[in-house]
């Protein structure tokens, strides 16, 4: 394990492994870098890439503050990218991807971006997650109700049936790393307030970010994370939409499949916009 200092001085923990080009992984909610399908995707990278696989601030290893900005976040994965060298690919999972195209947006040097099923609700018809989800999500952790904070995360804000957190909780060891980042919820939430209120994304919201990037979605997923893909790569100046079985990451994701798709897209010869 290796650590940097982000601007407001909290400890990022990251491992590092490969040689190559620099890529970042940007996990999303409940996500962290031990994560079993995150340290095989990173491993499988490595064989091409110096791959940075971070815990996201809150999160395993890396600290806190008592008070969340998401542009501690964004300051964080700028550090991450200057222990990088100065410049790095990135992929972003989920909320990961919201964090990593936010980032962009703002200038942080991402050579080229892959962005993995972010969670948008673009559709009037698609399910919504309550317009309070932030404020309810983070009164349950103010309020020490971490597993309540778990089952209202995934049934309200990401539509889980609510068996598949009764099964979870009758798994110790993966309940428990749950648990573990329950109190990072409200920061997913924040980071994706006003996208899933079922309108069409801004097309003037990300037209600086001109990188090459990648938005990858699962043809197995759920209608609103495809919907979500292919209206932000058709708003990305120059975006590709990589659509394929396997993608998806609603449930375990298929690592093997995810890095040849990320290795054939930083490794190709870059386009011209």
């Amino acid at each position: 394990m290796d650590t940097i200092i982000s601007k407001d001085g909290t400890k990022i923990a990251y491992d590092k492994m490969g040689h190559g080009p620099a890529i970042i992984l940007v996990g999303g909610a409940f996500s962290y870098r031990k994560f079993p399908d995150v340290v095989q995707l990173a491993s499988l990278l490595s064989q091409h890439f110096t791959v940075y696989n971070y815990d996201r601030r809150g999160r395993g290893s890396s600290g806190d503050k008592n008070t969340y900005a998401i542009e501690r976040e964004f300051e964080d994965l700028d550090a991450l990218i200057e222990a990088a060298g100065g410049s790095a690919y990135v992929w972003g999972l989920s909320s990961g991807a919201v964090l990593s195209l936010q980032a962009a947006a703002r200038g942080a040097n991402i050579t080229k971006l892959a962005l993995h099923e972010p969670p948008f609700v673009v559709k009037e018809t698609d399910r919504r997650p309550p317009q309070d989800l932030v404020q309810h999500v983070t009164e349950l952790i103010a309020a020490n109700r971490p597993a309540d904070a778990i089952k209202y995360f995934m049934t309200k804000g990401m539509g889980a049936p609510s068996f598949i957190v009764s099964m979870m909780r009758m798994m110790p060891g993966v309940w428990a790393n749950l648990m573990a980042v329950a109190h990072t919820l409200p920061y997913d939430a924040a980071l994706l307030a006003g996208f899933m209120d079922g309108k069409p994304l801004p097309t003037s919201e990300w037209g600086n970010v001109t990188i090459q990037t990648l938005v990858l979605e699962g043809v197995e997923s759920p209608a609103s994370l495809r919907h979500a893909a292919q209206a932000l790569a058709g708003v990305l100046p120059n975006a590709e939409l990589r659509s394929k079985k396997g993608l998806g990451h609603t449930k375990k994701l298929n690592s093997k499949l995810i890095s040849t798709e990320l290795a054939a897209f930083f490794m190709e010869t870059n386009k011209i916009s």
